[in-house]
């Protein structure tokens, strides 16, 4: 009886102990269990999350593209000073004149000088300046060339656009400068700092002022083209042929070297005719007054010599 109760308390023992490990073993179970399926959640979660980035990187990268686009400073077209002069011969000046005004006044621009002159013989020849929108510029002067004989062309053309965006930043900068003269202004209160102010504001708006009309000066430039055309009656002169020089061309050259020569002689002898004249009257009167008077003066002293001798 001793034996069997000493026997049972051990397997009870044993029994609780056992219970214990397997309680402890399945808690640690479940909490890897969490911990797989949390880890697995994650790993499942992460490709999707891989294959959806790419989409929105592309809708991210089609966004910012499309607000460079959108935003991007589109860049300034080129300023061009375009200038051109043309002389064209015609049978009549007054009616070739008339078409060139029709032109230009249909291309939607303007004479800005006219000069008509008149020739001894009777021929006309008449000089304008004209100015024409940049667009109209070169159906312009090929009408201009057409209405005649074109004798001379010359055409040109100068960027200034560096000198454009140049004018153009110097005029944001002094427009601030101004506004912040007269901000200094208004909270001045002693009359010395105001009279300081007014003289520095009265600079910087007459700068101002320069830089506005050098602005106006190269907008005129750029948007209106200026073409200066001379209309002549006169015939296109025609150059004489080289030909090797005959006797009569050496006579002629001859005889008109030697009249240089006597040419050249007569304002050399002009030309030093006063310094003679007066070199003979400063030798006149050494010859006739001075010279006679020391004279004399030698024979006393020759002849006091003389006596000192004997």
């Amino acid at each position: 009886m001793r034996t069997r109760r000493s026997v049972r308390p051990a397997h009870a023992l044993t029994g609780i102990l056992l219970a214990a490990a397997v309680a402890l073993t399945g808690c640690g179970a479940g909490a890897n269990d969490t911990a797989d399926s949390g880890s697995g959640s994650g790993k499942a979660a992460g490709p999707e999350a891989g294959v959806a980035q790419p989409a929105e990187d592309a809708k991210a990268g089609a966004g910012a593209s499309g607000s460079k686009a959108t935003t991007a400073p589109k860049p300034s077209a080129n300023r061009i000073i375009r200038t051109a002069t043309l002389t064209v011969q015609v049978k009549d000046v007054p009616k070739a004149l008339g078409q060139v005004l029709t032109t230009t006044e249909n291309a939607g621009g303007y004479v800005s000088d006219e000069t008509t002159v008149h020739d001894t013989d009777s021929s006309e020849q008449t000089h304008v300046v004209l100015r024409v929108p940049v667009d109209t510029y070169d159906d312009v002067l090929a009408g201009l060339q057409g209405a005649g004989k074109l004798l001379e062309r010359t055409a040109k053309a100068q960027d200034v656009t560096d000198q454009v965006v140049d004018v153009e930043s110097r005029i944001t900068s002094q427009r601030a400068s101004v506004t912040r003269v007269r901000e200094l202004m208004d909270r001045a209160t002693k009359l010395s700092d105001v009279v300081t102010l007014e003289g520095e504001l009265g600079r910087r708006e007459a700068d101002l002022e320069a830089l506005l009309a050098q602005q106006a000066s190269l907008k005129d430039r750029t948007s209106m083209a200026t073409i200066t055309l001379t209309l002549s009656e006169k015939p296109v002169p025609v150059e004489a042929e080289d030909n090797d020089p005959g006797f009569v061309d050496a006579l002629a050259g001859g005889w008109e070297a030697f009249v240089t020569m006597l040419r050249w002689i007569a304002v050399v002898f002009g030309a030093v005719l006063p310094f003679a004249a007066v070199l003979a009257v400063l030798l006149f009167v050494w010859l006739r007054l001075l010279r006679p008077r020391r004279r004399p003066a030698r024979a006393v002293e020759a002849e006091r010599e003389g006596t000192e001798e004997d």
